[in-house]
């Protein structure tokens, strides 16, 4: 059993950290500041071939696992934060399914423009009516001869301010008309048409650069051409992309409290009060300890995690673990972070007070501490199903 990086998955760490070095601390402050998309960063991402990591060598993209998608990110978020790494989540895991059930003409279609970052995607799953019960969603399709009428509405869509393109997700047939709750759904990949489609941004907590919306769908029209699989079975192809998402917003939260822990360690050094650095302290130092454990325990279940998936293995309950306990010791590293800088980790410019703030993020979404803990009671320990 092998720990070690390869050649190329350290390259990969080194150059993402090579160019995270040109969008510093002062770049992201100020973006937290002002709420503009950081497009520059975006492109230069593009540049570097880094959006297609895991997408298929004939349409651009590098064709790696998750594992490699897995330490980009996590070096992304150690450089910037969620507010980096929000910015191009979206295009590692977002198209899975139409590399995964895509006709070869719609993947000739769409995937060479995300690649090159000229097109944007986003996410449209989430509904304010069904919260994490995803049979309920009520955004509706009709179809009309080689066309689907699309109206309805979606919640903390992200980046729907900038995207040409939203993975939509709807009912085609009412939940009480189908055999089991999940089937019904269709998966398209829209067009985000400003003539049918209003954004209302959300102001929130933190990651303010990158920005999360309500989006209305009126009269949306969407081609039969751009429906991905067939109809009705949209759920399951959005399966298919809900382990990656878990395993890469764990690794980002890893990244955050890496550079959390960084930054308090350093300060901890730094620091002098009576007369020597607050660090000596064992009430300082045994925190931070405990912090490098944890998150060096979640980089390794999120490594599991990810190799089960590029293998092909069932890894539902690694996913969703690793994403709880990587969640989990992101976020108190962060907070350790601040308590550490004592009163100036309250202050935006030592950084870690954003770090925090977005921290919390990957405990509430894409989905809860809680329901991890309720798949895994019922998907792994075989305990009665609670809701």
């Amino acid at each position: 059993m092998d720990f070690s990086l390869s050649s190329e998955q350290q390259a990969i760490v080194d150059s993402i950290r090579a160019l995270m070095e040109t969008f510093g601390d002062e770049f992201w402050l100020e973006r937290d500041k002002t709420g503009v998309f950081p497009e520059e960063f975006y492109q230069a991402m593009a540049k570097g071939g880094w959006l297609g990591i895991t997408m298929p060598e004939e349409y651009g993209g590098s064709n790696l696992g998750v594992m490699e998608a897995m330490l980009m990110m996590m070096t992304v978020a150690e450089g910037g934060g969620l507010s980096a790494a929000s910015a191009v989540h979206i295009n590692i895991f977002g198209p899975h399914p139409i590399v995964k059930f895509g006709t070869d003409e719609q993947k000739r279609r769409w995937l060479p423009p995300l690649i090159a970052g000229e097109q944007k995607t986003c996410f449209g799953v989430t509904e304010a009516n069904a919260g994490l019960d995803t049979s309920r969603i009520e955004t509706f399709a009709k179809r009309e001869g080689d066309k689907y009428i699309i109206n309805g509405q979606k919640i903390w869509t992200t980046t729907a301010q900038q995207a040409h393109k939203v993975m939509l997700l709807t009912r085609t047939t009412p939940r009480e008309e189908c055999a089991k709750p999940h089937e019904g759904i269709t998966l398209f990949y829209a067009d985000m048409d400003p003539d049918h489609v209003e954004i209302k941004e959300i102001d929130k907590m933190g990651r303010k650069a990158v920005n999360s919306n309500m989006t209305f769908y009126d009269n949306l029209e969407v081609s039969v051409d751009d429906r991905i699989g067939e109809e009705g079975k949209g759920f399951q192809y959005i399966l298919h992309s809900l382990n990656p998402e878990r395993i890469l917003l764990g690794a980002e939260s890893v990244g955050m409290g890496r550079s959390a822990l960084e930054r308090a360690s350093q300060y901890a050094k730094d620091r002098v009060v009576f007369g020597r650095p607050i660090g000596m302290n064992q009430s300082v130092q045994h925190p931070l300890a405990e912090n490098w454990i944890e998150l060096e325990a979640a980089y390794l279940s999120l490594a599991q995690a990810a190799w089960m998936y590029d293998q092909g293995m069932p890894c539902g309950a690694q996913a969703n673990g690793a994403k709880y306990i990587a969640a989990e010791a992101g976020f108190k590293a962060c907070e350790q972070a601040v308590m550490t800088h004592g009163g100036m980790g309250y202050a935006k410019e030592y950084h870690v007070e954003r770090l925090m703030r977005e921290a919390m993020l990957p405990r509430l979404a894409p989905v809860s501490q809680n329901m991890v803990l309720n798949f895994i009671s019922t998907n792994v320990l075989g305990l009665p199903r609670s809701y």
